[in-house]
């Protein structure tokens, strides 16, 4: 029997890791109090996170960690200490970005699952060969991939396959963002972008205003909803939900949601498949800031 694909919601905190685990996610993925892109989350604690991984076990569950910042060569023998406790309790995987913590956990933790981070901006199976090499598992491609791309990532290397389906976009590629860091300091890739992207700005020639676009680098937020056929099809192996940063509501509604529409494929499969209009409504009224899109899964991109 051909393995489903997991539903992998995000969790802010324990109440989020709840509602997504009620509303039927197959994986969790959360934060701690170090080493997290989502610093400003509310984030779980160290015993929180043991607490956690123990309910999701008992409930045939997983909890993935993310420590998926960029780290100082001091803070790598920290980063042992923080992860020991969740790793003696049973984590099921570590989302990474850096490859000095990458290699540093793969020696001192021995068998605990590595995930490359989309941060580390995978657009290729040459690329993921190397990872592979390193003892990662799973890779998240770069979100600007099509999925002609992602397919081929899959077939020529063999790794699991970690697609976001939906939530926020980024208007920069794919763990490149420098924006926050040179505008105020804060760094992206330090856990703590300043999101200046979703802020408006005016476009001046000269003193002539060029754009009536407020928001011209916040992009439309992502909904696969109807496109789910094509991407389990593809072979990816998890859907990642977007969303760390959102309350417990839009990780139940949003994981509720994509669990009704996975279970309708594996039922009915593509011919039968659609997804109603209260749904799609349902969704949307779960934090959309903007109009609809599905990402870059069905074009190219080129130079």
């Amino acid at each position: 029997m051909k393995k489903r694909v997991e539903l992998l919601a995000p969790a802010g905190n324990y109440e989020a890791f709840l509602g997504a685990v009620n509303a039927g996610a197959d994986a969790v993925y959360l934060g701690g109090e170090k080493f997290g892109a989502r610093a400003y989350a509310d984030n779980f604690t160290a015993e929180e996170i043991c607490r956690a991984v123990h309910v999701a076990h008992f409930m045939g569950r997983k909890v993935y960690l993310t420590v998926n910042t960029l780290m100082k060569d001091e803070e790598l023998e920290e980063l042992v200490s923080f992860l020991k406790p969740f790793y003696e309790a049973g984590l099921d995987g570590v989302i990474v970005q850096d490859i000095g913590a990458l290699c540093r956990i793969r020696a001192s933790l021995p068998g605990l699952a590595l995930h490359a981070s989309t941060q580390m901006t995978l657009t290729g199976p040459e690329g993921c060969m190397f990872l592979k090499g390193q003892g990662v598992e799973r890779v998240v491609p770069a979100r600007e991939l099509s999925l002609e791309e992602i397919r081929e990532i899959k077939e020529k290397t063999g790794l699991e396959i970690e697609c976001f389906i939906h939530g926020a976009m980024c208007y920069c590629y794919s763990g490149q963002c420098l924006f926050s860091s040179l505008l105020g300091g804060r760094s992206g890739n330090r856990g703590r972008c300043a999101q200046p992207c979703r802020l408006p700005y005016r476009i001046l020639d000269g003193e002539r205003e060029i754009s009536d676009v407020n928001y011209p680098l916040s992009l439309k937020d992502m909904c696969t909803i109807t496109y789910i056929p094509e991407l389990i099809e593809a072979g990816i192996d998890s859907f990642k939900i977007e969303g760390r940063m959102k309350k417990a509501e839009y990780a139940a509604g949003v994981t509720a949601v994509y669990r009704k529409y996975i279970d309708l494929y594996y039922r009915k499969g593509k011919d039968n498949y659609k997804v109603e209009k209260a749904d799609l409504q349902r969704l949307q009224s779960l934090y959309i800031r903007s109009e609809l899109q599905t990402g870059y899964y069905d074009r190219h991109n080129g130079r």
